[in-house]
């Protein structure tokens, strides 16, 4: 019998790994230095906590359940428990808070014949406590930071307002909404064309298919549309915010260059607890459009979880790391191998083990990371030199029972 993981699952291997952590290593830097701490929720969740938020399709969860009967699942996403343990555990805390978590996330597949993946990583951050033009802002800017800190070229953020696109759908048959809404996410012209719509709500419809592209264009034809006051108010801000980005895009010294926003207001996102921005971030590396990251506003899921219905305004935004990974990977801006020990050392004889290991020891006490490899006997010195140069491993110190020791720098395999 072959020994396989789940189907959906997937072993990560050094470099893989290696991989994984540049990613991780310079998104982190970024967090760090826009204020916001890391935080760590459990992977197993209550199924009455993912739910809570009416976002989540029960479908979509990877179940489990204890000994208890109580019914349990794998996370799949992070701004729920992050919103739980918010209220739950941070009472009474000075907000704004800025947290971020780098995870793995579990979302069920109805393709698994496919080997179709379940489980992912994503890194992100949470802004709660903040519901004003300057929050989204930062989030939208700290998103950019992030790409460029992974040297991430030539993609787009898509930015859309979930307030904006519920209220133009008010005006449809409430028996319609969905269907309208659906056809709209999926840019579907046939499905608008045949449902049973009076002339001016097609119309209206067909409109809401085209209100993509140039933030300019696009804000003037919502504002065609006959917005009521509080509606019209919600265009301003978002007016507001596209101009302060471009002002803060223009004037940053090398920082989210390339940034493009294209204003869509017939983006839907999968969780439906956002209630102002939402927005994507798409790579075009290699003329390919991908999503490499989701996020947007969410200012009443918190009250789900407070015991007294008190809720938080809240913010964030999750990155894609596989997807990131692959672009990056394309554009040979990852490590192509597993990071080298930086010596080998070998104990001549047995009664030098001790003076080995001391001297190991001695090199990575270094105030600086030194990979030491102990050699563990058996071979021959050209089989050992062989073995080091095939982990580009730089040099061996040979020891002897006194400590004396004989260092051998080494030429890369050629």
């Amino acid at each position: 019998m072959v020994y396989q993981p789940p189907v959906g699952a997937r072993d990560l291997l050094p470099l893989d790994v290696a991989q994984k952590r540049w990613i991780e290593n310079r998104l982190q830097q970024v967090f760090h230095r826009w204020g916001y701490h890391r935080i760590i929720t459990s992977t197993l969740e209550r199924m009455d906590t993912l739910m809570a938020g009416g976002a989540i399709e029960r479908s979509a969860v990877i179940q489990l359940q204890n000994g208890n009967d109580e019914d349990l699942g794998l996370r799949p996403e992070l701004t729920a428990s992050i919103a739980r343990a918010a209220v739950t555990r941070m009472a009474g805390v000075t907000y704004p808070q800025r947290l971020y978590y780098n995870a793995n996330v579990f979302q069920r597949t109805s393709e698994l014949r496919h080997n179709r993946q379940q489980e992912f990583y994503q890194a992100g951050v949470e802004l709660l406590g903040s519901d004003g033009l300057l929050a989204d802002a930062e989030i939208l800017l700290l998103v950019a930071d992030c790409l460029q800190a992974l040297g991430l070229s030539h993609w787009h953020l898509i930015l859309g307002e979930a307030e904006i696109t519920r209220s133009l759908l008010k005006a449809f048959p409430p028996h319609l909404q969905g269907k309208v809404r659906s056809a709209i996410a999926h840019l579907d012209r046939v499905t608008i064309d045949t449902l049973p719509l009076s002339d001016e709500l097609r119309e209206r419809a067909r409109t809401m298919l085209d209100l993509r592209g140039n933030p300019a264009d696009v804000l003037q034809k919502v504002s065609s549309l006959g917005l009521d006051q509080p509606l019209q108010a919600v265009v301003n801000n978002l007016k507001s915010l596209v101009e302060l980005l471009e002002k803060s895009v223009s004037t940053a010294t090398g920082k989210a260059r390339g940034m493009e926003i294209i204003l869509d207001l017939s983006l839907f996102q999968t969780f439906d607890y956002y209630t102002g921005i939402v927005f994507e971030v798409v790579s075009n590396a290699d003329g390919q459009a991908q999503v490499v990251g989701r996020g947007g506003r969410y200012d009443q899921l918190l009250g789900q979880y407070h015991p007294k219905g008190e809720t938080v305004p809240g913010i964030g935004f999750a990155l894609f790391l596989e997807d990131l990974q692959q672009i990056l990977l394309s554009a040979r801006q990852l490590p192509q191998t597993a990071p080298a020990s930086h010596w080998l050392i070998v104990p001549e004889t047995p009664d030098a083990y001790t003076a080995a290991f001391a001297y190991a020891t001695k090199l990575r006490d270094s105030a600086h990371l030194v990979r030491v490899e102990m050699d563990l006997g058996g071979r021959e010195a050209d089989e050992i030199r062989q073995y080091a140069r095939d982990r580009s491993i730089a040099q061996i110190a040979w020891i002897k029972v006194d400590g004396s020791t004989t260092i051998e720098p080494l030429t890369k395999k050629q």
